[in-house]
């Protein structure tokens, strides 16, 4: 599987409507947006109201990224409030099954994330309770960061886990993806690369899109 989901963290807020129809028109599969709180990572994006606007002028299923500390009091504010997955950090939290748990309930799809520094032995527990896991490339909390080339590794491993158990557990990626690096991603193992600047910073973007796919 080949997936593209851009982040809307790198579109233009004061265009957001036709930033959003040109995801629409594009080949992109979803739309990734990011959550930041400002304490699990020292940024803050945006929440709940920037949701009903996204949810409205978006076709695409928007895959939700909770950069966020006690996630468990808002995954089902987000669900409700059209999130097609919601993902979460496993180091921000103590037990990520009551959470997942929540989730499912809901009948949204359930992802776990890990930063660059977290053991990606520790997602192995998961990967039959999950729908998708996110490897994090970057730090969480800024977009625009350079892809840190230890992931691929880590990539290879969890799609041996996967393919081992038999699972149809997706692989996502997260962080300086872009058009020179797409296809390595995905012959490494990776379902779905999230690009933020590689897409909407493009002088076409609709291409940058397509070329990520395509080359692939």
């Amino acid at each position: 599987m080949k997936l593209i989901a851009p982040s809307v963290l790198s579109a233009d807020f004061g265009h957001l409507a036709d930033d959003l129809e040109m995801i629409n028109r594009s080949e992109a599969d979803w739309l990734h947006i990011d959550v930041m709180d400002g304490t699990f990572v020292p940024n803050i994006s945006f929440g709940f109201p920037l949701m009903e606007p996204m949810r409205q002028y978006c076709t695409k299923p928007l895959d939700v990224h909770l950069m966020i500390v006690h996630p468990e009091k808002y995954v089902e504010r987000f669900c409700d409030a059209g999130a097609w997955s919601v993902g979460f950090h496993l180091e921000a939290v103590e037990d990520p099954m009551p959470i997942l748990d929540l989730i499912k309930a809901k009948g949204v799809r359930t992802c776990l994330t890990i930063n660059p520094d977290i053991d990606v032995q520790r997602l192995v527990p998961y990967l039959d309770q999950v729908d998708m896991v996110l490897l994090m490339s970057v730090f969480a909390g800024f977009g625009g960061q350079k892809f840190i080339p230890k992931t691929m590794d880590k990539i290879r491993f969890i799609r041996q886990e996967i393919d081992r158990r038999g699972l149809n557990t997706l692989i996502e990626i997260d962080g300086g993806v872009n058009t020179r690096n797409a296809a390595e991603l995905f012959a490494a193992g990776a379902d779905v690369l999230v690009a933020g600047s590689a897409v909407f910073g493009a002088d076409d973007p609709e291409e940058a899109i397509r070329k990520m796919k395509d080359e692939g």
